[in-house]
């Protein structure tokens, strides 16, 4: 079969390195963590001699087996796969270890290492992972592909002042003079993508019998009012989707850096500070991050070319919670504003549309540079057309029994076309499945999205609402209202003096609200996206307002990149970076 995944170095006839035991000392002082990888294997008769591993930046000091050297080789740089490295075996059809001692780069692109003036406390330093989408390998040379899952047991050398957090099963703290050290394991095997770490000031408050939220001192309080409802969500998934896998469901409240809504990490969820809006209307990204432990932790797509079984499945998932917490019409809600943003991105998608169909020909594509919301939305439209063709109850047994068949795995399309196929005869022709998973675009059939409060939106047009109206509005229901508006909105500056939208709390307002002014050319409109852009790190707002800022002033969009782009992770830099040139 040779290298399934475009993304990976990884052949199907080398052994399969799925044990690792790993330690790291952080240093923050050089930005780099000295760092000693154990990946173990199974003996296979017909494989070949030597293995190949994924790496980028890697600094490799000594690579043996046991006492024995092993001879290896580092490969020609590519700019998405980084460089090969190809090791000889001492007898691969025998179980084996290969011991890699080595030092990750100062620039990594799976870490960010924050000062502590990039910090809420602004005393401590802070450091990162962001292994998603392939970027593991910056990390741990190991093959960074979802079709080798690993299990790990980790051990991090931490200054003592701070706390290192990792998600996995918690072994044990002990500190030694000025270092901390901090152990872990994971015994359940999960995509390297998954393998996740953070160090910094931080404390923590219990939600729930199985959760907490560990945040910066200063964030916590806000934090903890934000995400009192998780357990109550971790109770409503199990109802829909069956037990929890992975014991526990604690968040991190990240830095402004951190390049996405959230990060399904297991054990320990990533999220944006940008949720904490002080009213929890933003909490249904958590539920997407939890709907995660069943839809993306224990069934993976198998490389970024399946990026949407991860997703799709998990925004349907996702609302569903939402429904079961806080009724239809906010389930619908999101659904329509999913629906806005996919086709606005299907539009982005013009001179590519090949990129559209869920089912993607990725090699020698950086997936993060394509990374969009069409595998979430036009995802979800597919789950949600079989589950409206089968009805409610036959789809939820289809996704039970789908959970179950590929628990901890990781699959193609293929496969889930072919569990569709076996349960649910006939349902992919019905729907016309092909024009999801093959053919660029919208649907003609994709599902609608009904909703009371949707219609009335509707009708309320570009009208600014009243004061009664506006009270009645959600944060999703503004977020719709304002997406509507045409561009430019002649009333713009009369919006904002009347519900002072640049101040709102909630970044979902605020930055749709900034959106409208740039089009209609406010002249306080520069100064706010300036602004804006300095507090968040978050790609869902830095996309669409850089875009917006370089269409009003394209001087401006670069001066304002080259202020801030030290305050964003690496990734959301290499991004913005193509928006603004």
């Amino acid at each position: 079969m040779g290298r399934p995944d475009p993304h990976s170095y990884a052949d199907t006839r080398h052994v399969e390195l799925a044990d690792l035991t790993w330690s790291a000392r952080v240093d923050f002082a050089a930005r780099r963590l000295d760092a000693v990888a154990t990946l173990r294997h199974a003996g296979k008769a017909d494989a070949l001699p030597h293995v190949d591993l994924d790496t980028r930046g890697l600094e490799l000091l000594d690579v043996r087996s046991g006492d024995t050297p092993l001879e290896w080789a580092l490969g020609d740089e590519d700019v998405v796969l980084g460089r090969r490295l190809r090791i000889t075996l001492v007898d691969p059809t025998r179980d084996g270890e290969i011991t890699i001692r080595y030092r990750t780069g100062p620039d990594a692109s799976a870490l960010q290492w924050l000062t502590p003036e990039q910090t809420a406390g602004g005393a401590q330093p802070f450091l990162f992972t962001q292994c998603q989408a392939v970027h593991a390998r910056s990390l741990v040379p190991l093959q960074d592909t979802p079709r080798v899952r690993i299990r790990y047991r980790a051990e991090l050398r931490v200054p003592a002042a701070l706390r290192g957090l990792m998600a996995a099963r918690a072994v044990g703290r002990s500190v030694e003079g000025a270092t901390a050290v901090e152990s872990w394991e994971m015994p359940e095997p999960i995509p390297p993508y998954l393998f996740a770490f953070a160090v910094g000031d931080l404390a923590s408050a219990e939600l729930g019998p199985r959760s907490r939220v560990w945040a910066e001192p200063s964030v916590l309080p806000k934090a903890t009012y934000e995400f009192a409802e998780v357990d109550r969500m971790l109770v409503a998934a199990e109802a829909l989707f069956g037990p929890y896998d992975w014991e526990r469901f604690d968040l991190l409240v990240m830095p402004p850096s951190f390049p996405y809504g959230g990060m399904e990490n297991p054990r320990l969820t990533f999220v944006t500070p940008t949720l904490l809006a002080g009213d929890r209307s933003l909490t249904s990204v958590v539920a997407h991050e939890l709907a995660h432990s069943w839809t993306g932790n224990l069934v993976s797509g198998a490389s970024a070319e399946h990026f949407w079984i991860n997703e799709g499945m998990t925004v349907w998932a996702e609302r569903r919670i939402v429904e079961a917490l806080w009724g239809r019409e906010r389930a619908e809600l999101d659904a329509a504003l999913g629906r806005r943003e996919l086709e606005r991105t299907l539009a982005s998608f013009a001179s590519r549309p090949q990129l559209t169909s869920l089912r993607t020909a990725l090699d020698g594509i950086d997936p993060d540079e394509v990374f969009s919301v069409v595998p979430y939305e036009k995802g979800y439209l597919l789950a949600r057309a079989l589950e409206e063709n089968v009805g409610r109850a036959r789809f939820d047994a289809y996704v039970a029994s789908y959970v179950r068949t590929f628990r901890f795995r990781s699959i193609t399309t293929d496969d889930f076309v072919a569990l569709v196929r076996a349960e649910l005869p006939g349902t992919l022709e019905r729907i016309h499945a092909a024009l999801y998973l093959e053919a660029p675009g919208m649907p003609p059939c994709a599902p609608v999205a009904k909703s009371a409060r949707l219609d009335a939106l509707i009708a309320l047009g570009d009208a600014i609402p009243d004061a009664p109206t506006a009270a009645q509005l959600g944060a999703t229901e503004w977020q719709l209202w304002l997406d509507a508006l045409p561009m430019p909105y002649p009333r713009a500056a009369e919006l904002d003096a009347t519900y002072g939208l640049y101040r709102s709390g909630n970044f979902e307002i605020r930055a749709g609200y900034v959106e409208v002014a740039l089009a209609a050319g406010l002249p306080g409109a520069l100064d706010e996206a300036d602004r804006l852009l300095g507090e968040v790190g978050r790609m869902k707002y830095l996309k669409p307002l850089y875009k917006a800022l370089r269409l009003r002033d394209a001087d401006r969009a670069r001066a304002v990149f080259a202020r801030h782009r030290g305050k964003y992770h690496p990734i959301a830099v290499q991004v913005v970076s193509g928006l603004v040139a």
